[in-house]
């Protein structure tokens, strides 16, 4: 056997396998899927690398409130955030997938009172949210999506 037959997918592998996965069935099914996410809001976010510039699209749960869409960079509680985050903040223009459509937006981190009211709102709704933030020391970013 070759190392590549032996060899255990890294981390990153392993996430891109999960992700590739979950974007594939969100696109086949208008944005609706099942198992843990089985009824769950999932939208899919298109940032550019800060440094490759390469195309990045990453499934996450999002909040719709009064017309105002936010994402969460919890990374599951992690201690960093995500790349996906650092990567939109170094490129604010974004592409989003809801359910069948697709449009373009800028993403503004949110923060301070703000920024806690609707982490809040989403971790009264999925619990999941409060455990991502008790796990971690930094405070865990608010991305609101503002069409373009």
């Amino acid at each position: 056997m070759s190392d590549e037959e032996t060899s255990t997918p890294s981390a990153a592998e392993a996430a891109n396998a999960w992700n590739a996965t979950i974007i594939d069935e969100f696109r086949a099914n208008d944005g609706k899927l099942g198992g843990p996410f089985e009824g769950s809001p999932v939208l899919l976010l298109h940032t550019t690398g800060a440094r490759s510039r390469t195309a990045r699209t990453n499934p996450m749960m999002y909040l719709h409130e009064a017309e105002t869409i936010y994402v969460f960079a919890s990374k599951a509680g992690a201690d960093t955030n995500p790349d996906w985050f650092h990567n939109l903040v170094a490129e604010p223009h974004v592409t989003v997938e809801m359910g069948n459509e697709k449009f373009d937006a800028t993403a503004r981190p949110v923060e301070g009172d703000e920024r806690d009211r609707i982490y809040a709102v989403q971790a009264q709704r999925y619990p999941g949210f409060a455990e991502y933030q008790a796990k971690t020391t930094r405070v865990i970013p608010v991305v609101e999506l503002v069409r373009t």
